[in-house]
């Protein structure tokens, strides 16, 4: 197993590599607005997953996918000359789910948002049920405890 500091210089090295190619060495129209997003590499180097982005619909995220499955080949040709291991790890890519995640966040945001006005709007001349501070303070616990003598 490699240590750590191996493992992540191979995640960047393997980043750099399928990045610059996608913008300069593949010719794939289907990979034009692609973005490697994160590489992860297991602890003995022999399996890498490349994370990325598409912008734009669903029908360019399945055309990227396919594009990656076809050219899978030449990037893990090009991403073995770029390392120099003795064995070049074979590579899979994986569609990154943090637009999704991240447009979730920003709705649940939105709606917590909306209720917090809305409650604020309610709270406009509303009078306290009991009364204004309901918590014993330290000067009257003493008289409390005087009170159970």
């Amino acid at each position: 197993m490699a240590d750590e500091a191996r493992v992540r210089k191979v995640q960047e090295r393997i980043l750099q590599t399928v990045a610059s190619m996608i913008g300069r060495h593949v010719k794939d129209p289907r990979l034009e607005m692609v973005t490697i997003t994160d590489v992860r590499v297991t602890g003995d180097l022999q399996h890498a997953s490349v994370f990325y982005t598409v912008f734009g619909d669903d029908e360019q995220r399945e055309k990227a996918a396919r594009a990656f499955t076809s050219a899978q080949g030449l990037f893990r040709s090009r991403v073995g000359k770029a390392l120099g291991l003795r064995l070049t790890p074979t590579l899979e890519f994986i569609p990154d789910a943090l637009p999704e995640s991240a447009a979730a966040l920003e709705d649940a945001l939105a709606k917590a948002k909306a209720k917090d006005e809305a409650i604020a709007v309610a709270s406009v001349g509303a009078a306290y049920a009991g009364e204004e501070d309901p918590y014993r303070h330290d000067d009257e616990e003493d008289q409390a405890e005087k009170d159970w003598a």
